[in-house]
């Protein structure tokens, strides 16, 4: 069983950064798939961001591109998700994932999920 605790969420006003730590109690993540999701009340989950196996692979949602860069350092077991220029639309819970396989944007494809750590945004 997979598990993954993630944190490093907050309040920020509009225009900054925060970074979170997706950290997982697997010894291997290296053999994971990784995503970052986001779920807004009264919304659907929606897709952030996904890194490859060793890192050197990655893809964002048009929304947050330029702005998010997700990485992950295999030997501490750890994805990050660094946010920079903040915009109020991305208030939410955001949450890790990990899968076998190949990378995906979708959601139903993750196996693993962490509880979630709230973003806000002030405007």
């Amino acid at each position: 069983q997979v598990q993954l605790v993630e944190s490093g969420g907050g309040m920020v006003q509009a225009g900054g950064s925060l970074r979170l730590s997706c950290a997982a109690s697997i010894g291997a993540i290296r053999t994971y798939v990784m995503g970052w999701f986001r779920q807004a009340p009264g919304k659907e989950r929606e897709f952030v961001a996904h890194i490859d196996y060793s890192g050197g692979g990655t893809y964002y949602a048009d929304s947050v591109k330029d702005r998010f860069t997700i990485s992950r350092d295999n030997d501490k077991n750890t994805m990050y998700l660094q946010m920079k220029s903040l915009k109020p639309e991305d208030t939410a819970n955001y949450y890790c994932a990990a899968k076998r396989g190949v990378n995906s944007y979708n959601a139903g494809d993750y196996a693993y999920w962490g509880q979630g750590t709230q973003v806000t945004v002030s405007s």
